[in-house]
């Protein structure tokens, strides 16, 4: 995923898929390196992990 999709993604107020892995996540930011996003798993987990964008993929 790009720079400008991650960002399109986290001003948006649609539910929109992202999975990381096969395990759909929500992002909750994009990093000030500009190649990675801080994302946690949908769901009751709330751990937090520091992903490639490139790993993201939209479904």
């Amino acid at each position: 995923m790009n720079v400008n999709r991650v960002k399109q993604i986290l001003s948006s107020s649609a539910d929109i898929e992202v999975k990381y892995n096969g395990a759909s996540v929500w992002i909750d930011q994009l990093n000030e390196d500009g190649r990675t996003a801080t994302v946690h798993l949908r769901g009751p987990l709330e751990e937090r992990t520091i992903v490639e964008l490139g790993e993201l993929i939209e479904e």
